[in-house]
């Protein structure tokens, strides 16, 4: 069985974590580590055993915002580094299939002319 990236073993024990806490019934057993974090025990998309641990992070009181607004900006910086990442992801894959395109033409010219002589 080939091994799957850390990057989609990562994302699928957080989405799976998230899931079962957004849930009305928990399915994973999670057991409380000190004051700020529960972990938990699951199998990850290789068969590995994996430990998780979920924090609890209490952001300051700030003078200059409230928790909304806190909450509000975190979420629209975040988002916005998202997108940033998808526009560079983008025009990455856009200049690649140019350059691929552009070696290609010049490899067919290069054949032609050698043909040609």
């Amino acid at each position: 069985m080939a091994k799957v990236t850390k990057a989609i073993v990562d994302k699928d024990l957080r989405e799976r974590v998230f899931a079962d806490l957004m849930s009305d019934e928990s399915t994973i057993d999670f057991h409380k580590i000190n004051d700020r974090q529960w972990g938990c025990l699951l199998t990850d998309l290789n068969g590995e055993i994996r430990y998780v641990r979920v924090g609890a992070i209490v952001a300051e009181i700030r003078e200059d915002m409230t928790a909304e607004e806190l909450m509000v900006s975190e979420c629209e910086a975040y988002n916005a580094k998202q997108a940033d990442k998808a526009e560079k992801a983008k025009k990455k894959a856009e200049k690649i299939a140019k350059d691929k395109a552009k070696r290609e033409a010049e490899k067919a010219q290069k054949e032609a002319e050698e043909k040609g002589e």
